[in-house]
């Protein structure tokens, strides 16, 4: 009697077990898969003291994270108004040259010149009346441009905000791994810039405006998204707008205005530029050739599937591939 009851339940925990992996598979995140193609790399980590009259500047290579740990300094960009910063205020830049000052009108010196001395950790000026945590990444993979299109030049999280407290945190703990010459630091870095960079674009999607999100947006609209999900779950499928328009309970017209309002493209357009983002993906792996794509994300034609990707990458399947594995 014992034994039955034990078997029954064995068979009850496999079969909760098995129900759990069937609800976390079948969800698609759109976020997460733009994610994954988008080829983050951690490129390095730095802490800053600074006191007196002090100014750098630095000139990110793709993305760069910072918080202000203590103290408070000004931040200036060009075509925008000095931002002064405060403990606990976290900011992103994304590709533009940036000052990082005791003032709103200081000279600014290069920030390299000044790490390529001290390494990881710099102080500069006269005592250490201010410290900023940093770390930069490069993204390199064929869906980069969706997310830095996404963002604007400069994003401030302030301290009095819900996110700055957990995007201090993935920084100390940025830093503490890049110091430790543990095993498996760098692995470490990498996965905690990714954390900060997906907390970073949730507060760009719940905070800003929906008019400034681009492709973003669209996660924000219930409607939307559920079509997104869609989309990016079967990239091997070209939906019909007929078939989209079905998802949202829209006409094909009011659909299509919807869609491109929240995306700015259009739902055609998204989901072959979607499709042709997972084809770069898997053309850089090398491990497929051109056709056996094509025909793993639904094309019954190569030269059709060539005409696509052209379209969007602006050069053929194969020569993408050939220089991808060079």
């Amino acid at each position: 009697m014992l034994d039955s009851s034990l078997s029954s339940l064995d068979e009850t925990a496999q079969e909760t077990r098995f129900s759990i992996v069937i609800i976390q598979n079948s969800v698609s995140d759109p976020l997460s898969e733009v994610l994954a193609l988008s080829g983050l790399r951690a490129a390095c980590s730095v802490r800053l003291q600074a006191g007196g009259t002090w100014a750098l500047q630095f000139r990110p290579i793709e993305l760069k994270f910072n918080v202000v740990r203590r103290g408070e300094c000004w931040s200036r960009m060009d075509g925008m108004a000095p931002c002064h910063l405060r403990a606990g205020d976290c900011f992103v830049v994304a590709r533009t040259p940036f000052v990082l000052a005791s003032g709103p009108d200081v000279e600014a010196i290069n920030a390299s010149d000044v790490f390529s001395h001290a390494g990881a950790s710099a102080m500069f000026g006269v005592g250490d009346d201010v410290e900023l945590l940093g770390g930069s990444v490069s993204l390199v993979g064929p869906a980069a441009m969706e997310l830095l299109d996404a963002l604007p030049p400069a994003l401030i999280i302030r301290a009095g905000s819900g996110g700055a407290s957990s995007f201090g945190w993935l920084l100390d703990e940025l830093d503490r791994e890049w110091q430790s010459n543990q095993a498996g630091a760098h692995a470490m870095c990498n996965d905690l810039l990714r954390l900060i960079f997906i907390h970073v674009l949730r507060h760009r999607i719940t905070a800003a405006d929906a008019t400034d999100l681009n492709w973003l947006g669209g996660l924000r609209d219930p409607v939307i998204a559920k079509v997104l999900r869609a989309i990016h779950g079967a990239p091997e499928k070209s939906l019909m707008l007929a078939e989209m328009a079905d998802m949202a309970c829209m006409s094909r017209s009011g659909f299509t205005a919807l869609f491109k309002t929240r995306v700015g493209q259009s739902p055609g357009e998204y989901v072959t530029r979607w499709r042709m983002q997972v084809a770069a993906s898997r053309l850089r792996d090398g491990t497929d050739n051109v056709a056996t794509v094509a025909a793993s994300l639904g094309y019954l034609s190569d030269a059709a599937f060539g005409v696509a990707f052209r379209r969007v990458h602006g050069k053929s399947p194969g020569q993408y591939r050939r220089e991808a594995l060079r």
